[in-house]
């Protein structure tokens, strides 16, 4: 199988890589996270100038038309910076929901704001209880005349605090865990009825969780019909994809940052990367990040070949790639970032060495649209 790389993927490797290089050092990166948005407002308008935030949606819209493997290419690049700007959450979860299952009138309103970096969102539906299980809805929408009613809450909403407007899953019909009568409605940030409560994730990026008591919202703003739960799974494993692709370029940093730092760091006058057992180690590092970067290949190419939106066997496939690509990131994750964590000693530890900030990144990577014991058992269930 060719794995060359299309003179636009280059082209959109380099430019991306180029960005972090030059203007996402590690200090700035703090300082960004630490404010009130989570990240700068002048790198999100920067992505529209580039074109980034077009880059998944079709060129009817205004989109680039990209792939997966596209979309897998430049999260890769933004992931070894650990990039705070809300692409998945906006621009993937969001706009690639609002493409697959909007009207017309609504995919002209919102993709173009989304892709001219004017309208930031959010999508919220995990709660509670669900899991990780996205059918798993107890938010009810009751139609009341023209408007519907939603009540309930929601969690871990991935930039929720910094949105113009919410999309948010709630159950028109069936029991809590069925996989039909679940609606997707856009919500606007400064709706009656709407509390919210923001905070900051452990690598530093913003979520929140959202309450919502009789909030009105006109028939207009819903998306889809009653099994809008199906489109959106297959949403979120885009999303994970993508989200796994960055790790997978995080993992690169931290164990190209331990080897050098092993050539430097000396023990009885000999640096410490001359010790057979630590080569050992390293070597078993990067072992885990090949490994891992070849499951997202497998992973982003099935999504391509075999879609990830039909309920058919194709879309089976491309499923288990996903969920076996999100077991393999969450364990090498975890066994990368100790090792690197480790083998750095002491300094590893502190708030001063960008080590930490990799490692927990790649732990939140890992919680994200389900664990290793989540997709484990997915995958397992899949056939």
């Amino acid at each position: 199988m060719d794995f060359t790389l299309s003179e636009e993927q280059q082209m959109l490797q380099e430019s991306v890589t180029k960005f972090v290089q030059n203007s996402y050092g590690f200090e700035q990166r703090k300082k960004w996270s630490q404010s009130e948005l989570g990240f700068h407002r002048d790198n999100w308008k920067l992505f529209a100038e580039l074109g980034w935030l077009s880059l998944p949606f079709s060129e009817e819209y205004g989109g680039f038309g990209g792939t997966p493997v596209d979309t897998m290419i430049f999260m890769e690049a933004l992931g070894k910076g650990l990039v705070l700007e809300p692409w998945i959450s906006t621009v993937l979860l969001c706009g690639k929901l609002i493409e697959s299952i909007g009207t017309e009138s609504q995919k002209q309103a919102y993709l173009a704001g989304i892709i001219q970096g004017e309208l930031l969102m959010a999508l919220a539906y995990l709660e509670q209880r669900s899991g990780n299980n996205p059918f798993a809805v107890q938010t009810t929408a009751e139609l009341r005349g023209d408007d519907y009613i939603i009540n309930g809450g929601k969690v871990m909403v991935l930039n929720g605090a910094s949105a113009d407007k919410w999309l948010v899953t709630a159950r028109v019909s069936g029991s809590e865990r069925a996989s039909t009568g679940i609606r997707v409605f856009v919500v606007d940030a400064a709706a009656q009825g709407v509390s919210m409560q923001g905070f900051t994730t452990v690598e530093g990026g913003k979520a929140a969780e959202l309450t919502f008591k009789d909030v009105k919202v006109a028939a207009q703003d819903c998306l889809g019909n009653a099994d809008a739960g199906f489109e959106l799974e297959a949403i979120i494993d885009h999303a994970m994809i993508a989200l796994c692709a960055a790790a997978v370029g995080a993992m690169e940093v931290l164990y190209q940052t331990t080897v050098e730092y092993t050539k430097t760091r000396k023990q009885f006058g000999v640096p410490i990367g001359k010790f057979q057992a630590l080569q050992h180690r390293m070597v078993d590092m990067f072992i885990a990040y090949e490994q891992s970067k070849s499951c997202l290949y497998m992973a982003a190419l099935h999504a391509v070949e075999n879609g990830l939106s039909s309920q058919s066997q194709s879309h089976i496939k491309a499923q288990k790639s996903a969920s076996a690509l999100k077991v393999k990131v969450g364990q090498a994750g975890r066994y990368i970032g100790q090792e690197s964590v480790q083998l750095h000693g002491g300094m590893g530890m502190t708030d001063e060495l960008d080590v930490g900030y990799y490692f927990k990144f790649l732990t939140i990577a890992d919680a994200l649209f389900g664990n290793v014991d989540f997709h484990l058992d997915r995958y397992s269930r899949a056939d």
